[in-house]
């Protein structure tokens, strides 16, 4: 089973010791790394980018233009202790055993502005760029890298299951038309709509958790067993 998770637009600062982000390292650099290569060159190009590119002001954009300009090279932190958003927070892979975790990170991949594709245990440099965003002479960041991601998606779920918890954001990065036995989650309130914000980050995070821990049954059945106090999932017809 491969579950897709959205990275987040907050993340942990520097990196451990001793470690230097090559492009073409981790889980699918082989395929990505050139184009890994060109996004970073044009963003150093573009000194990180200014705020209308980036979507921050003050101390985060200047945070992110000085992380931006100097990718290659910079320090990593695997993509699980990178990011720090809601759902991360909520899924908190921290407190899995040793082996559980191994099995999760083995799991679990995130399409993302600069990686493309990574699996949840690749290291990840410091950055700050969104799917949705254009940058000069590439366009569309999650139409540059769909084909690539789409076959390095393609190629590492092979017959397995694939459970899409992605915003649509990062759905329009994949040509799902390639992809074989994709599932897709939606969480739905108790009044019966599907649900997103804050709390629904929450609660993704919490069925991610579910998922990954629940490892008997269907997965409609492991879906259909999460318990939330506001939301349940349900598999998108």
């Amino acid at each position: 089973m491969i579950i897709l998770l959205p990275p987040s637009e907050g993340k942990a600062e520097g990196g451990l010791p001793r470690t230097s982000w090559n492009p073409a390292k981790g889980t699918t650099g082989r395929a990505l790394g050139p184009l890994r290569h060109e996004i970073a060159r044009v963003l150093a190009r573009s000194g990180g980018g200014n705020q209308a590119l980036l979507g921050v002001k003050g101390d985060h954009l200047a945070r992110a233009r000085r992380v931006n300009s100097a990718l290659i090279g910079s320090p990593t932190l695997p993509a699980w202790e990178r990011y720090t958003g809601v759902v991360w927070d909520h899924l908190d892979l921290g407190s899995f055993t040793p082996s559980a975790r191994a099995r999760a990170l083995s799991s679990i991949l995130v399409p993302s502005g600069v990686m493309g594709l990574a699996r949840a245990d690749d290291p990840v440099p410091d950055y700050r760029l969104k799917m949705g965003a254009a940058l000069p002479g590439i366009g569309k960041v999650s139409t540059f890298w769909r084909d690539a991601v789409t076959d390095e998606l393609a190629r590492l779920a092979g017959t397995a299951g694939v459970i899409d918890l992605l915003p649509q954001e990062h759905r329009g990065a994949f040509d799902w038309s390639r992809v074989q036995n994709v599932v897709r989650v939606d969480l739905v309130s108790r009044t019966g709509g599907t649900v997103g914000g804050h709390n629904a980050k929450a609660a993704k995070g919490l069925l991610a958790r579910h998922l990954l821990t629940v490892r008997t049954g269907t997965t409609a059945a492991r879906v259909a067993s999460f318990t939330h106090d506001g939301y349940s999932a349900r598999i998108a017809g």
